[in-house]
């Protein structure tokens, strides 16, 4: 199969990066990566999906990961995965043979490993530059779920319509489950048993990247996770917080320890992020040196320095979030040709590890099995957003009163990045806007 091809069948399926921002992944099929990289380091604490699916579907997953690296024609294929993964780890052993080019690379449990810029370093010593791009290193990667759409694609021309999505911490039966795109929060927690706190506050995404979510959002393509949490715990106290506030804590009681800074993993591998520079200057309305407000675009917002490393409990990360996005609406880009500096020698030592931030997070307690049931989940309606990638929004194909079934495609790829979009039941189509196409099963 040539690289267009490739392109063709991934762009037109609908696999984009599942989970993240939903990099659109033809986009990453480039004959300029001479190594790919398959993400399996599970980024944030309690999440397993990745894990779970490697072990269950190694063999079609290593098999599609080859396919990817002869299409590109990558010297080397790396599976980065986290070395206390043992069940996974093995299931990878017993067919790595197969795949002369292929090689495990086993990680520590520290956060946060599955930060692509992170994960490349640690299995290939190569850094990217501040701002760029992973290929302008000869380095591409994909996370687990996404080549496994990629395989289902290829294999069986089945687009994506599903999403596994583990649902964890104050459910009485955690579990891993594949629900079509577009059912509601509701619905996928209803899946891990009973809710075992009055008034739960759903927490979308990782716990140090995540979101607060509404019962009646709907399930995307980058949705991994829901933690079902208390409304007085310490992440969702955090989320809640007011920037105008903590950019006054922060002018009141910053110590000026520069914990934030030496912890932060950017700044460890030799970008030009200074958390410490950033507060110090914000909260006195320090405008002399620019360049710690402009130097916030190459913040990853890991959340480190907000929900590990501040003795204070200030909110840098949240902060610099601000500024990245003022600096966004005027128009203001990240500088361009910034050169990283000498990875620091104390990178080793200053790294978090997993098992003390839950800790620090009040999580430890959550940290349980969540087995995954891969039997879709029936819904009796999906709300199917048209934007679930980076890039263009998909254009609807379909109006309402339209019948559709499951995995026809219902609004096709724009101009620029976008990818299609597919029905994830059969039903009718009930409501279409610029924004969502609604589908009621039938």
């Amino acid at each position: 199969m040539d690289i267009r091809e490739l392109q063709n069948i991934i762009q037109e399926n609908g696999v984009v990066g599942a989970g993240g921002a939903g990099f659109p992944t033809y986009m990453k099929i480039n004959d300029k990566a001479d190594t790919i990289l398959l993400n399996c380091a599970e980024c944030e604490p309690l999440l397993k999906l990745h894990r779970q699916l490697l072990y269950y579907h190694a063999y079609e997953i290593m098999q599609t990961f080859h396919m990817i690296a002869e299409t590109v024609g990558a010297k080397e294929a790396i599976i980065g995965i986290k070395k206390s993964y043992v069940q996974t780890v093995n299931a990878l052993m017993a067919h790595i043979e197969e795949f002369p080019e292929m090689r495990l690379h086993l990680l520590d449990e520290v956060y946060p490993m599955g930060d692509e810029v992170v994960l490349i370093y640690e299995a290939t010593g190569r850094v990217v530059r501040p701002g760029g791009l992973p290929i302008e290193q000869g380095v591409a990667v994909f996370n687990v779920e996404t080549v496994y759409n990629v395989y289902r694609a290829v294999k069986s021309g089945k687009p994506v319509t599903d999403k596994y999505v583990s649902v964890v911490a104050e459910v009485s039966e955690p579990v891993t489950v594949r629900v079509p795109l577009g059912a509601t929060l509701d619905e996928v927690v209803a899946c891990a048993g009973e809710v075992t706190v009055k008034d739960p506050v759903y927490f979308v995404g990782g716990p140090m990247m995540g979101r607060i979510g509404a019962g009646s959002d709907p399930v995307t393509k980058t949705t991994n996770a829901i933690l079902v949490l208390p409304k007085d715990h310490v992440i969702i106290s955090k989320k809640n917080r007011t920037s105008s506030i903590d950019l006054k804590r922060a002018a009141s009681i910053c110590c000026q320890c520069n914990t934030c800074t030496d912890l932060c993993p950017r700044h460890n591998l030799g970008h030009p992020i200074d958390p410490a520079r950033f507060m110090r200057a914000a909260s006195n309305h320090d405008f002399q040196d620019l360049n710690p407000y402009i130097n916030s675009s190459f913040c990853c917002s890991c959340g480190v320095c907000e929900m590990y490393a501040c003795p204070q409990s200030l909110a840098p990360r949240t902060l610099l979030a601000d500024m990245k996005a003022g600096l966004r609406t005027k128009g203001i880009r990240p500088p361009q040709g910034v050169v990283p500096v000498p990875v620091k020698e104390s990178r080793e030592y200053r790294k978090v590890p997993e098992e003390r931030l839950m800790a620090r997070l009040g999580l430890s307690r959550y940290d349980k099995d969540a087995p995954m049931d891969e039997r879709l989940v029936a819904v009796p309606k999906v709300t199917i957003l048209l934007s679930q990638h980076i890039g263009a929004p998909a254009k609807a194909i379909v109006k309402a009163g339209d019948m559709v079934t499951r995995g026809q495609m219902i609004a096709e790829p724009a101009e620029g990045l976008s990818v299609g979009i597919h029905a994830s039941i059969c039903g009718k189509v009930t409501e279409v806007t610029d924004r969502q196409v609604v589908i009621a099963a039938v």
